[in-house]
């Protein structure tokens, strides 16, 4: 075992010593070690009953017959830090995540891993850390939040309250109306309940082989979740006395397009493309992002949650769940590679053979589908030469083929001055730059802007083009991720109000209508780059990242 390194021979009487002092017995270093990586913290919702699922796993992994250790990571609550500065330290929070996990593994010499993740970042920096060790690992996440119900019975999430800001500001509701939607859109723990980000990942760990079915979509309140903790720690004492199946045995590249076709299924979040990428890097793998559009175009949307429909993860789970999606997707000739090995042992085919869809209205027939291409697109062009994504799931047709004039910003918080104080008009691609993962630094998200267009009616009317990125639920014609960003003189530190932008998603396209002549001159005038912070943990992380082409990874 690997935790003999710090309990077996002579010279490691000192460290027996200090085991003992941790209440590890004679008998107990006989049996694996098993580190419990939580993310328990009281301020991020998805989080805050993390305590309660460690001290429940903790308790089963014993009963497997593994000494379970349990060490902590920091987390960070996208919804809670959206909106200031906070959000310029979402993104990086992954790699300090990813530090500390290895940190952790690397000097304490676990056997295997159980990471209880549950939003955003946390769950691709357990993942990234785990792979860098390779010691077997499990993904069990704390599960999605129910969605809430307003006294008149509508059902509301946390963007019906970032939407319900824009239609206050355009005095559609009332004070009184918003403070309903407020205090009843999020019920209780678990991760925000629609297709964003962390539900997002979870769902992916699923298809990717690292997490048990049902990890993505078992909500966080539902006495099935506790079937799912007690199955997790019993099969990771087991990998931890076979040591295998090992993560790098799991991730690989046709285990990431399993993932990226379920996301292409789903519709899931844009972040999904950055951290799928940083995971594959984590693994030795090179993965291609035109790969992504591949998948798109062989892999029909056939099912769609909040922001890009009324349905929730709730209702995703009462139809079948991820297993019920990938069985049907399945069925498509060269879609799904079901050989690949998971967690359980058992290829993803197996995992997923007994599977049924239980109500075609969540999960439609292949022959029925939202759209018959996949729920991410990745563009180029000009204006994107590195690449940029866009959540076609979440676009109005009527917005797949747009073109109209630039109305620049150059951060986050000018644009949502400009939006709110009606700059931005019918027509307009409002275009925020210098917010990549160099640039910002951090990459914040856009769900302010995008849910203030969709607040002021002009969803349907209004494109977005960004070097940042998006909030799992930001929907409309939202690009973000664009590459080579303002901040490496991209072409998008080059627009001014007025350009004219071409975005033409079925061909994959991103142009602005600029004489290449002009595009020299303007080159020639641009000012270099001034980072915004100048000390502390984003300095660094400005100088070492790089663009979100790349998944934003550090090197």
């Amino acid at each position: 075992m690997n935790s003999d390194t710090i309990k077996k021979g002579m010279e490691q009487a000192p460290h027996r010593s200090l085991l003992r002092a941790i209440g590890i017995d004679s008998e107990d270093m006989k049996k694996p070690f098993i580190g419990v990586c939580n993310s328990f913290t009281e301020i991020i919702p998805g989080h805050v009953h993390l305590d309660k699922v460690s001290k429940y796993i903790k308790a089963q992994i014993r009963k497997a017959g593994g000494i379970p250790i349990e060490f902590n990571t920091i987390g960070i609550c996208d919804g809670i830090a959206m909106g200031h500065t906070g959000m310029k330290y979402s993104l990086p929070s992954r790699e300090l995540i990813a530090d500390s996990v290895e940190s952790m593994i690397k000097a304490h010499c676990f056997d295997a891993i159980l990471c209880i993740p549950n939003c955003d970042k946390i769950v691709p920096g357990m993942l990234m850390g785990a792979l860098r060790c390779n010691i077997p690992t499990i993904m069990v996440s704390g599960g999605p939040m129910a969605a809430g119900k307003a006294p008149d019975g509508r059902t509301l999430d946390l963007i019906s309250v970032f939407e319900a800001v824009g239609q206050r500001a355009k005095g559609a509701i009332n004070d009184a109306q918003l403070q309903v939607i407020e205090e009843h859109a999020c019920p209780g723990c678990g991760s925000c309940s629609g297709m964003f980000t962390a539900n997002s990942m979870n769902c992916l760990c699923e298809a990717i082989g690292v997490a048990l079915p049902g990890n993505g979509t078992i909500l966080a309140n539902d006495p099935k979740r506790k079937k799912l903790y007690r199955q997790a720690a019993k099969r990771i004492v087991e990998m931890a006395l076979a040591e295998a199946p090992l993560p790098r045995d799991i991730v690989n590249t046709k285990s990431i397009d399993n993932a990226f076709a379920l996301d292409m299924a789903m519709g899931g979040s844009t972040n999904t493309i950055l951290h799928a990428l940083a995971i594959a890097a984590e693994a030795g793998v090179q993965y291609d992002l035109d790969r992504i559009n591949d998948i798109s175009n062989r892999c029909p949307n056939i099912c769609r949650v909040s922001p890009s429909s009324a349905y929730h993860m709730e209702d995703v789970d009462r139809a079948g769940g991820v297993s019920a999606i990938i069985k049907r997707i399945s069925t498509i000739k060269g879609l799904i590679n079901g050989e690949c090995i998971t967690v359980t042992g058992r290829s993803i085919a197996q995992n997923t053979s007994r599977a049924k869809v239980s109500d075609e209205a969540v999960i439609r027939p292949l022959e029925n589908p939202y759209s018959a291409d996949g729920g991410l697109t990745i563009l180029r062009g000009n204006l994107a030469e590195g690449g940029a994504v866009v959540k076609q799931a979440g676009v109005p047709s009527s917005m797949l083929k747009f073109e109209g004039k630039a109305i620049v910003f150059n951060s986050r918080e000018e644009a949502c001055d400009g939006i709110l104080g009606g700059k931005v008009k019918s027509g307009h691609v409002v275009v925020i730059c210098y917010e990549g993962p160099r640039g910002g630094p951090g990459m914040q998200e856009m769900l302010g802007p995008t849910s203030y267009i969709m607040g002021r009616g002009l969803g349907e009317s209004v494109a977005l083009v960004t070097d940042g990125r998006f909030s799992g639920g930001s929907h409309g014609a939202c690009i973000g991720h664009v590459s080579p960003e303002a901040a490496e003189g991209g072409l998008i530190a080059l627009l001014k109000d007025g350009d004219i932008i071409k975005i033409d998603m079925p061909a994959r396209r991103l142009e602005a209508v600029i004489a290449p002549d002009e595009i020299e001159r303007r080159r020639k005038e641009l000012k270099p780059f001034t980072p915004r912070i100048t000390t502390g943990w984003l300095k660094r992380y400005a100088e070492v990242v790089h663009n979100a082409g790349t998944g934003a990874i550090v090197r």
